[in-house]
């Protein structure tokens, strides 16, 4: 049996970023990972935005880790060489009825400690964004692009080359107290050859984003329970991806669902629209976490998994003649097509 001071289950950001941490102070040190490879899952199905902190409660721990975790993603990126983009964003008001919202999301952000905040009007938008309708929006200069997928792998690298050990496709299938240790069970490998191992680890850190709550119900916790949402992007490319510069937000649902339909100039020269959001409930969400053997077999075959799903996207183009019906509330994006005067997205409510 082997031994373990410290065993991360989950190797996506969160756990990568933890085994990289912990690595340079203990030995070891174990990183499970249930996919063929890292970041397989929910840390690479998402915009790869670098966010500023403004949308989180003051004096929460979003609130203050989302601030300082923005400066040293930066510092790490610059450090290890993960693409990056600091661009900045636009939180863009499409009527005069969300000119007060954006006014509040603007001083939550200074409570926060967001700095260099601004208000800016329709001409500085028309600048920044020359297809963007907007009456007025806050600028964000601190937020930017990070490449997710790089990011995963950089921690995970740093890990390793600290004496960190990480075992893809080993899924924890129990845990149990045993004195001072937890026995962690693990079936390693494809399902047709797959072999049952145990770690007995004296600390188990439990990262394992959408089945983090399967793992602490191993443990007999069953009062935490993800309800996952989906959402879905369209990815723009060729001329029509030169409609957007930078990070585009509309302001954020109220029922706080999601941050809402964004614009995400990726940093391969493309654009993010989206995502849609919608809870997973019931089947849907077993059906939803079915990614699990289809990442096995994409990452068998040296590919990731396709870009739809829980925290997903799908790749499109728009064509002549286009509308995306993309709304926040009953407020349209205001975004359109100076040269063909088509508007892809109406201004009309």
């Amino acid at each position: 049996m082997d031994q373990a001071n410290i065993l991360i289950i989950g190797g996506g950001v969160v756990g990568c970023a933890i085994a990289r941490a912990v690595s340079g102070r203990w030995q070891d040190v174990f990183l499970v990972e249930q996919f063929p490879k890292l970041g397989m899952a929910t840390s690479t199905r998402n915009s790869g935005v670098n966010h500023s902190g403004i949308y989180y409660p003051k004096n929460s721990l979003k609130a203050r880790h989302c601030v300082e975790g923005n400066r040293l993603t930066y510092e790490f990126c610059k450090k290890h060489n993960v693409p990056f983009r600091h661009c900045g964003k636009l939180v863009v008001a499409a009527d005069a009825h969300e000119v007060e919202e954006l006014a509040a999301l603007k001083k939550r952000g200074e409570d926060n400690g967001v700095e260099g905040l601004r208000l800016i009007g329709a001409d500085e938008i028309r600048k920044r964004e020359p297809h963007i309708k907007g009456v007025a929006a806050l600028d964000v200069p601190s937020t930017g692009i990070v490449s997710a997928e790089e990011l995963v792998h950089a921690y995970g690298r740093v890990a390793t080359n600290q004496g960190a050990n990480i075992v893809t496709r080993a899924q924890v299938i129990s845990l149990e107290p045993s004195g001072e240790t937890i026995r962690v069970g693990l079936r390693i490998g494809d399902e047709e050859d797959a072999q049952e191992e145990t770690i007995e680890a004296k600390c188990v850190i439990n990262a394992a984003g959408l089945y983090a709550d399967e793992i602490a119900a191993l443990l007999g916790n069953h009062s935490w329970r993800i309800y996952p949402v989906r959402g879905e992007y369209c990815e723009v490319r060729g001329p029509r991806s030169s409609l957007i510069n930078n990070l585009v937000y509309l302001l954020p649902h109220a029922d706080g669902l999601s941050l809402g339909v964004h614009f995400t100039k990726t940093l391969w020269g493309t654009f993010l629209l989206g995502p849609t959001a919608s809870y997973v409930e019931g089947n849907g969400r077993q059906r939803n976490r079915g990614l699990r053997d289809h990442a096995r077999s994409r990452g068998a075959a040296g590919d990731s998994p396709c870009r739809h799903g829980v925290a997903g996207a799908h790749g499109c183009a728009i064509r002549r003649g286009a509308c995306f019906n993309a709304r926040r509330g009953n407020t349209w994006v205001g975004l359109f097509d100076d040269d063909s005067q088509e508007f892809l997205f109406s201004g009309a409510q």
